[in-house]
């Protein structure tokens, strides 16, 4: 049963209104049985969020949110919007896991779930445990196939970031070559391990996981510095595996697994906040969610754009066939990432941020907060080495960051639709 829930849904989106993008937006609540893979059987009702583009093109991106920290995130819509938006695409988000409707452990300690936000709104709800979060996912997805929430999709891709990444490992090698629902999967910021299937906790598994050799269908993760390397979780590294027809892994150097676009560039970011706006965002902190740290966490913009790529290369896979570029793995030796000699991470899917180089980002970080080793750490070059790498100053770093630029283009891992916004931002973020 779908039943329609008036009035704007609980789901941070953004410090903008939806409405200034043309898309609207609604809330369902959805009732059924789900089956664990345990063969168990149990009721739920969950809530659905979906955000309807004034001009679809076809394809809806169905989202697991994620609740690593107590609250339904929806992290890819966060950080690749603005692609999602311009191309026209149907974003549907699924509370799919129990903490994000009726509250349990989380990486902050404080219970921001649907039920702890509004009692009354979400008293309807009901989540019977994670054993259960992989059949409800199949049973949204088809739902959303089947018209249900208003659009008729030609494509419908499953995204999920972190610990929904995580479970989406899961799906992809346990789940769906049955279910057979999604035409895609985007698996953004996995770790080395999986979600079990019994609804356990995905953070206590030590078990690698590499996605399996027979994938039913296209499959691109897209992989930080911060999840390949161990650290709390197994790094992605013990799960690595060729590419193949179905399979492309692109590792980001420079990255980090969170960064300032996920605490504060995404939430200005609709497309209409100015140059001035977004380089402040960007600017280099050492706060991280009201605390102190002694160094800054990693600003680089890379994440955020490489990711709005795989979104297209995902879309292109699956919509024509064209499956999107390779990219060699980041060099490791004993565990660590070999650097260059301006201390940046060597191999991986080649970018101008790490080619051309004003400062030294990384995806590791002390353990300072509970969440600041999620958030990498930066540092700006000093005026010395800038003027070793760029004598002529900002023009020669601007001339060679645009030549790198277009290559990375051609190469599909960054959009010619971004190019203009990334030059300027590189301008303006010149140290000095």
């Amino acid at each position: 049963m779908i039943s329609h829930v008036p009035g704007p849904p609980n789901l941070l989106l953004g410090a903008y209104d939806i409405s200034l993008l043309g898309y609207s937006a609604d809330e369902y609540f959805v009732s059924g049985t789900a089956t664990a893979s345990s063969g168990e059987r149990a009721d739920y009702t969950t809530r659905v969020v979906t955000l309807t583009p004034p001009e679809f093109n076809g394809t809806v991106v169905v989202e697991w949110l994620n609740v690593s920290g107590g609250i339904d995130a929806p992290a890819v819509w966060f950080m690749a919007h603005r692609e999602l938006v311009r191309a026209g695409y149907g974003y549907i988000a699924v509370s799919v896991q129990r903490v994000g409707v009726e509250g349990g452990d989380n990486l902050v300690g404080i219970d921001m779930s649907l039920k702890a936000q509004d009692a009354e709104r979400y008293s309807p709800l009901n989540h019977p445990g994670d054993a259960y979060a992989y059949d409800i996912y199949t049973r949204m997805g088809r739902l959303v196939r089947d018209g249900e929430f208003g659009l008729r999709p030609e494509y419908v891709l499953a995204v999920g970031e972190s610990q929904s990444a995580m479970f989406l490992t899961t799906y992809v090698n346990d789940v769906d070559a049955e279910a057979a629902v999604y035409d895609g999967f985007l698996v953004h910021s996995r770790f080395g391990t999986a979600a079990p299937l019994d609804g356990s906790s995905a953070l206590e598994t030590t078990t690698p996981a590499p996605f399996r050799d027979d994938l039913r269908v296209p499959v691109l993760t897209v992989i930080t510095e911060t999840d390949l390397l161990d650290g709390h979780l197994l790094g992605y590294r013990h799960a690595r595996r060729p590419d193949d027809e179905h399979l492309r892994a692109w590792e980001l150097p420079g990255s980090a697994h969170a960064d300032n676009y996920t605490i504060k560039v995404g939430f200005i970011d609709s497309g209409a906040a100015s140059l001035t706006e977004l380089a402040a965002a960007y600017a280099p902190t050492d706060q991280l969610m009201g605390q102190q740290l002694s160094y800054y966490i990693n600003f680089a913009p890379q994440h955020h754009y490489v990711l709005q790529a795989a979104v297209a290369a995902l879309h292109r896979w699956v919509r024509d066939g064209v499956p999107p570029s390779t990219a060699p793995p980041l060099e490791l030796a004993d565990g660590a990432l070999v650097l260059d000699a301006n201390g940046l991470a060597t191999g991986g899917v080649r970018i101008p941020w790490v080619d051309v180089p004003a400062a030294r980002t990384s995806g590791t970080a002390p353990d300072e907060t509970p969440m600041s080793f999620l958030f990498g750490s930066g540092e700006v070059f000093d005026a010395a080495t800038l003027a070793a790498l760029y004598p002529a100053g900002s023009g020669d770093y601007l001339a060679r960051f645009e030549t790198a630029l277009d290559q990375t283009i051609r190469h599909g891992f960054l959009l010619a639709a971004d190019r203009a916004e990334i030059l300027d931002l590189a301008a303006a973020m010149y140290p000095g």
